[in-house]
């Protein structure tokens, strides 16, 4: 019964959703490189956006993070079947009930590519909208080694392994200025710059399109951190209920016990 009711929930919940902000400012940042962090659009309770982000996960993410606090039979809550973990998201493991470990060696991932992260947790120690600046904020750079740069993230270590979904680009940094022409400074006395991106090779998604990719890759990474969130929260306000009735009743009780007294 609770399961066909958490079922129903999140049905109602996609048809509620709040719609997808894919509108993109420039982003302002200060000398220090103090990036501000975009809020994710992002829904826990979309089952079709999460059962999307789990393919993307599999697809471009485990070949060398591994989520080892994950099992894929977990996945069923997302409303997947066991025959269909095993025939879309199972490349590295034969049973539904194994962990979502890394599909090349740990040793050959740190050797190439330095050390990967276990990515189990990584939405609730970065945080969902850190995750969604990242994954957008990647730009062309010939001074790193891997050949990419990141705005979140400056001197990242990891390519951008979604580039041929959004493309090439190129960061255009200028300096913000007033209009008598002169910099204009944060409160810590910062020069602050405005960044712009250009795109120098297009990808095979629009940028709506892959703003589409990264919210349902970060609501899945989000979900995949608690499983039982959505539960914990419906939960959460029934047990804040119950607490309102008993205390309204012993409130009630207490006036009935002291009424003679006073």
């Amino acid at each position: 019964m609770i399961k066909g009711f958490l079922r129903a929930a999140a049905h109602a919940a996609v048809g509620l959703a709040m719609p997808l902000v894919l509108a993109v400012s420039p982003v302002a940042w200060s000398s220090e490189g103090n990036i501000s962090i975009e809020s994710a659009p992002i829904d826990v309770r979309d089952a079709a956006s999460l059962q999307a982000g789990a393919r993307t996960f599999v697809n471009y993410c485990l070949n060398c993070h591994s989520a080892s606090l994950m099992r894929y039979n977990r996945l069923r809550d997302i409303g997947l079947t066991d025959q269909q973990i095993k025939d879309n998201l199972m490349f590295t493991a034969d049973k539904v009930g194994e962990m979502m470990t890394i599909a090349m060696k740990p040793k050959d991932a740190a050797d190439w590519f330095g050390p990967a992260p276990d990515l189990s947790l990584i939405a609730r120690s970065r945080g969902s909208d850190w995750l969604w600046s990242y994954f957008r904020g990647f730009y062309r750079d010939p001074a790193s080694p891997t050949g990419w740069n990141n705005t979140v993230f400056p001197g990242v270590g990891m390519p951008h392994v979604l580039w041929q979904l959004q493309g090439d680009r190129v960061m255009i940094e200028e300096v913000s200025r007033d209009v008598e022409g002169r910099p204009v400074k944060d409160r810590h006395g910062n020069v602050i710059k405005s960044v712009r991106f250009e795109t120098t090779a297009r990808g095979t998604l629009t940028k709506v399109q892959y703003d589409t990719v990264v919210r349902d890759l970060v609501n899945f990474m989000t979900w995949m951190a608690e499983p039982n969130q959505v539960l914990r929260r419906q939960v959460g306000i029934w047990v804040l209920f119950v607490l309102a009735i008993l205390v309204a009743l012993s409130y009630a009780l207490y006036r009935e016990f002291w009424r003679d007294v006073h």
